[in-house]
């Protein structure tokens, strides 16, 4: 059994995985970064000074302006401005992904539209054999 792990966990598919992870675990540190300092500030900036991660209804407690002040007390909260942020933040991600599959895949060169056509013993031999089948009789 530790000798299958061994395989298993060293075969490229798995290291290729990890590294992915790795890099996708930084990258989402950078996405939030460039959501929550560069693009919500002026956006919220933009709808009158209004931060989206602010944004809340409370179900259960007492009227809160923050939503910091709301968790602190205890409420129950739904924070759709968080959930807004956090849709913001996947279209950022999808995006640069899509970008990045698209260079790859150009990078990677156009791939053969179709395969090369059998050569032509191989058509006869499949005509002989049409041809035989067709013929009345034992074969």
């Amino acid at each position: 059994m530790l000798n299958e792990f061994k395989k298993f966990a060293v075969r490229g598919n798995v290291i290729d995985l990890a590294v992915g992870i790795i890099i996708g675990t930084a990258f989402t540190a950078i996405v939030n970064s460039l959501v929550n300092d560069l693009l919500m500030p002026p956006l919220g900036l933009a709808i009158g000074g209004i931060d989206f991660s602010d944004f809340f209804v409370t179900i259960k407690g007492g009227g809160h302006e923050s939503l910091a002040a709301a968790k602190a007390a205890g409420d129950v909260t739904i924070n759709y401005g968080l959930f807004l942020n956090s849709i913001i933040k996947f279209v950022i991600v999808a995006f640069a992904v899509f970008l990045l599959v698209r260079q790859l895949n150009k990078l990677a060169g156009p791939k053969d539209a179709a395969p090369p056509p059998p050569p032509r013993s191989e058509l006869l031999l499949e005509e002989i054999r049409d041809l035989l089948k067709q013929r009345p009789g034992p074969v």
